[in-house]
């Protein structure tokens, strides 16, 4: 399985204001070097500092409105919502970087989003997944000391319900450069397990992509990974910033899928290995445990 490799990858974040705030960027810098610690501090006032970031401040009318109906639907508070309708300036954070880790493109923006409202009172909007960022959960989202995160701060895993069982797209992953995941007639009793193991499987897939961009230099254009792809409890627990001892773990085939009405990135579809349990609930009978003993 070959994957392009972009140039540049972009964040976006914006920031609904009540009014428009005075002397932004300095108050945004004192905040971000008293309130990150190392080295994410020095890594955010580089981006910051650099013509990788950008802060455009414009009245809310001038930019496309934000979809408060799905970010209602993914979880915002009627308070952030009302925050959102009623504001009168949007401040767009946007930052770009190349493919690889860090990815300083989001580590930083997000941080100088947040920054801006601990500032300046507004609400926070991933605009990539989308979702509305409370401050706690911003901050914990961000890298500790060690540089680590957990991958499902940064993604989402939607699902709706069809006619044989619903289907999941995942909208996160091409935040990284990579293609996101799509399964369809997962079972109504199979949704929070599955959505786990997905989970897992972009965990193990984002690791495998990193390992190659790693060892590249300079960037190349595409990146070759294996379509058979193995996913264990340990990546599971990984993307929540876990730790599990068992080794159990499951295998699944990855082939592009055609693009749908509403895809913004490329999409690869999840399908059994070819000698591996077929279906979601073998596979999650496989990994997890069987049902008659539950899934654990």
């Amino acid at each position: 399985m070959t994957l392009p490799v972009a140039d540049r990858l972009q964040a976006t974040y914006a920031v609904a204001l009540r009014e428009p705030p005075a002397g932004l960027r300095a108050a945004v810098r004192r905040e971000i070097a008293d309130g990150y610690d190392a080295p994410l501090r020095e890594l955010v006032l580089g981006v910051f500092d650099s013509p990788m970031l950008t802060l455009d401040l414009r009245p809310a009318d001038e930019f496309p409105p934000l979809p408060v109906d799905l970010l209602a639907a993914y979880g915002a508070a009627a308070s952030e919502t009302a925050g959102i309708a009623g504001a009168s300036h949007l401040l767009a954070v946007r930052a770009a970087y190349r493919p690889g880790w860090p990815p300083a493109h989001e580590w930083a923006a997000r941080a100088v989003a947040g920054a801006v409202a601990a500032v300046a009172g507004g609400t926070v909007v991933d605009v990539f997944t989308p979702r509305v960022l409370d401050p706690a959960g911003l901050r914990r989202s961000l890298p500790g000391p060690r540089g680590g995160i957990r991958l499902t701060d940064w993604m989402l895993i939607p699902h709706s319900p069809g006619a044989d069982g619903h289907w999941f797209t995942t909208r996160g992953l091409a935040r990284f450069g990579l293609p996101e995941l799509r399964t369809e007639n997962v079972p109504n009793e199979l949704v929070e397990p599955w959505g786990r193991f997905l989970n897992g499987l972009a965990r193990r897939l984002l690791d495998l992509w990193l390992a190659e961009l790693a060892g590249a230099d300079p960037a190349p254009y595409e990146i070759a990974l294996p379509a058979v792809v193995t996913v264990g409890l340990q990546d599971v627990a990984a993307a929540s910033g876990g730790w599990e001892t068992l080794g159990r773990s499951v295998a699944v085939r990855l082939r592009p899928d055609e693009p749908r009405p509403g895809d913004e990135a490329p999409v690869l579809a999840v399908v059994p290995a070819d000698d591996g349990p077929a279906g979601p609930a073998a596979l999650c009978a496989a990994l997890f445990g069987a049902p008659a003993h539950g899934i654990e």
